[in-house]
């Protein structure tokens, strides 16, 4: 049996999906972009200042999960333009200290003109 993830410290859900999903002890997070959850506007104008406030709000889901960012397996990352590459890796790094598996790919658009994107799973704690 599965059970829905929601915080008031991570932005709310802009389409009809959970911020995340507990199942089989893992934690499987939706798509993070850089939305403030304070103003639920986009913040940053850099892969930089974008990925630092992505990764914040996945350590928001992911706690309010009972997981944390140490609890990583795997994320799949969409970034807009792979040339911001090495500046979202930077970022990242600081962020996943653990290393997970994890895919990262160019897509042509992200939601509310992002630049970044990221969606974990994690071992529940």
């Amino acid at each position: 049996m599965s059970t829905t993830v929601h915080t008031d410290a991570a932005p709310a859900a802009i389409g009809p999906y959970a911020q995340a999903v507990v199942a089989a002890g893992l934690v499987f997070t939706s798509g993070q972009i850089a939305i403030d959850p304070a103003t639920g506007l986009l913040e940053g104008d850099t892969v930089a200042q974008q990925t630092e406030r992505v990764c914040r709000n996945l350590r928001e889901v992911l706690t309010a999960a009972g997981a944390s960012l140490e609890t990583a397996v795997k994320t799949t990352c969409f970034l807009t333009d792979m040339g911001a590459f090495a500046a979202f890796n930077e970022v990242y790094a600081k962020y996943f200290t653990r290393k997970p598996a994890r895919s990262c790919v160019a897509v042509s658009a992200l939601p509310k003109g992002a630049l970044v994107e990221v969606e974990v799973v994690a071992e529940k704690l």
